[in-house]
């Protein structure tokens, strides 16, 4: 239990935590530079570390099973993402969107470099209209796009995941900003703040908000929805 508010959530601590992170090989140090030369947002490196221990812990509960599990990824930029997830599930199949055609033929290249491009089904679109094309289930979902649009995603993903399985969502505190509203509100900071709420009391699932990088969500479905179950009645 904190000793009190405020007594961990300090730039020292944040400091601290930064130098336990072990480093980077050289292809991850190489997107995290390219992506910060060209102003691209990827993954802090502490939840890029976060998303692969997650993507390990499916493989082994997924283990032994006749098919390998399935991960989506929202929002691929450079691929970062979806190369930390290919490496903590080795055999699993990864199905990432983007609208950026630009930005997926990089995510290409880099995939390719790690030997992980054959597991990997990169898809240019819209994200809420490319996944109305795709069927479960998945077993993990991952989000880092529109943040405006985060509660669609939720909803549209949730059918599609399975029970037992992890959807996470990046950027949820949104640069400090969901916290405590400003004068010069943005869309993405109003939007995330009605997301987080509904995000936990989600009766469909178990979910928290953690401290990390930009603020990272995680929640596991423990039920299936009434749709699932051919509802509604």
């Amino acid at each position: 239990m904190k000793d009190r508010v405020g007594a961990i959530l300090r730039e020292e601590q944040e400091r601290y935590l930064e130098r336990l992170q072990p480093p980077r090989d050289p292809l991850l140090a190489e997107m995290e530079a390219w992506a910060a030369e060209h102003g691209v947002p990827i993954s802090d490196p502490e939840v890029g570390r976060l998303l692969e221990l997650l993507a390990a812990a499916v493989a082994l509960r997924r283990s032994g099973e006749a098919s390998p599990p399935r991960i989506l990824e929202l929002g691929t930029a450079i691929g970062y993402g979806a190369l930390v997830l290919a490496r903590g599930s080795p055999e699993a199949r990864i199905t990432t969107i983007d609208r950026d055609a630009a930005m997926l033929a990089r995510a290409g290249e880099y995939l390719g470099r790690a030997g992980v491009l054959d597991r990997v089904e990169l898809l240019l679109g819209e994200a809420l209209e490319v996944l109305e094309t795709l069927d479960g289930p998945f077993a993990l979902a991952y989000v880092d796009a529109e943040k405006v649009h985060y509660r669609r995603y939720l909803d549209r993903i949730l059918p599609r995941l399975e029970v037992g399985g992890l959807v996470l969502f990046d950027n949820l505190l949104w640069k400090g900003r969901v916290a405590e509203p400003r004068e010069d509100e943005d869309a993405a900071a109003d939007a995330l703040r009605a997301f987080n709420g509904y995000f936990m009391i989600h009766p469909q699932l178990r979910s928290q908000v953690l401290a990390i990088g930009d603020g990272f969500g995680i929640g596991t479905k423990i039920r299936p929805l009434i749709q699932e179950l051919g509802g509604p009645y």
